[in-house]
């Protein structure tokens, strides 16, 4: 007897956690970004002036924007990933507050200029579901895999996202990489090892 079909299951999943998350007051959704928000900037004083990967929340992702000014006033570079080819990496590209940005290829707001790309020293990666071997479940077009993949040296990846997001394993392909850290509004859980 064989288990059930892996992407059937992923979409299956994918849909039910999206639908959690959405029917979430917009209250409680808050209180837990604020956690969350309270606990990133420790992870990363080791290196302050680095490049930090952003990216914009959808479909009530955790938001983290109102972060952008003291990270950016202690010295952090903010970049938000471009999609410029649909089956490669995300690109990164310089971001302020106060930026103009414009339509994505999914509707997510990237910056406009094309500047130069940026090469992330920790990757912020939003998050539908996640395990306890540190595997993200995303929407399923695998950019954030790809692009671990492509930068080297690799990021810091922090997955974000809400405990209700856990599941028992999110049926990994051979390409999906664990992050590094998992971030919710109830616990930082670094990577297993081994």
């Amino acid at each position: 007897m064989s288990g059930p079909d892996p992407a059937q299951w992923r979409q299956r999943e994918r849909a039910r956690l999206l639908a959690a998350r959405l029917a979430v007051p917009a209250a409680e959704r808050e209180a837990w970004t604020a956690r969350i928000a309270a606990a990133l900037p420790p992870l990363m004083p080791w290196q302050k002036g680095g490049i930090l990967g952003f990216y914009w929340p959808v479909r009530g992702e955790v938001d983290l924007r109102p972060l952008a000014p003291a990270l950016i006033a202690t010295g952090w570079a903010l970049a938000l990933p471009a999609v410029t080819d649909p089956a490669g990496p995300l690109e990164y590209r310089a971001w302020a507050p106060s930026e103009a940005l414009g339509p994505g290829r999914y509707g997510i707001p990237e910056p406009e200029g094309g500047g130069a790309p940026l090469w992330p020293d920790i990757l912020l990666a939003p998050l539908v579901g996640f395990d306890a071997a540190n595997y993200r479940l995303g929407y399923g077009k695998g950019y954030f895999d790809r692009t671990l993949a492509a930068l080297d040296p690799r990021p810091l990846a922090i997955g974000i996202g809400f405990e209700l997001a856990f599941v028992a394993s999110v049926l990994p392909r051979p390409h999906d990489i664990p992050m590094d850290f998992i971030l919710t509004e109830r616990a930082l859980r670094p990577k297993p090892a081994g």
